[in-house]
């Protein structure tokens, strides 16, 4: 039986997203990668969202991760902030859908309280806290990625916790069946 997994987490986002592979072999989990994908150079928000649904397949294709653990948005008090990261989250999550890897979300503050065991903690603190945990050598200038590392780290953490886990979705039916209110019928549907 094979004990190894790779999980991909991914913090989504319109201007850098970030993100971070593991490995977890015998209950232990190591380093794989972590990087960002620059989005600022781009003004087209529809062109953002495409390069960042084709970068989510890219590492899917070429690592092939097990499951994905993503950022969720948090709340905030700009609504078309809201809007961009919602639809940068939900483009991230239909390319792992896609490629039929099951999902889980997890909010900053878990994922925070995941890594630090403080839900308030700021990305140094994370940051730092990975670097110590998984041995890195270095930190990158930007802790996007180390934000993606850490959501790949908290699902980690969580395996196997389900009172702990954030949503879930292991492919499209599962989406479509969690998410049934969402769903616009066509005309004469009695469904």
């Amino acid at each position: 039986m094979n004990n190894e997994k790779i999980i991909l987490g991914i913090d989504p986002g319109t201007t850098i997203m970030g993100f971070g592979l593991i490995k977890v072999q015998q209950k232990q989990m190591s380093f794989l990668q972590l990087n960002e994908l620059q989005l600022s150079k781009y003004e087209d928000h529809y062109l953002k969202l495409k390069l960042i649904f084709e970068r989510t397949v890219e590492l899917i294709d070429t690592y092939h991760p097990d499951e994905i653990a993503i950022e969720a948005p948090f709340f905030g008090k700009n609504v078309q902030s809201m809007l961009k990261l919602g639809r940068a989250q939900g483009v991230a999550m239909a390319a792992g859908l896609s490629r039929e890897v099951p999902i889980t979300e997890y909010s900053p503050k878990k994922i925070k309280m995941a890594i630090t065991g403080n839900g308030n903690a700021s990305k140094e603190q994370v940051a730092k806290m990975l670097k110590s945990v998984l041995q890195l050598k270095s930190l990158p200038k930007n802790l996007d990625s180390t934000d993606g590392l850490a959501a790949a780290v908290c699902h980690f953490y969580n395996m196997g916790r389900a009172d702990v886990i954030g949503k879930s979705y292991t492919g499209w039916s599962a989406f479509v069946k969690q998410n049934e209110k969402r769903i616009k019928k066509p005309p004469g549907s009695h469904k």
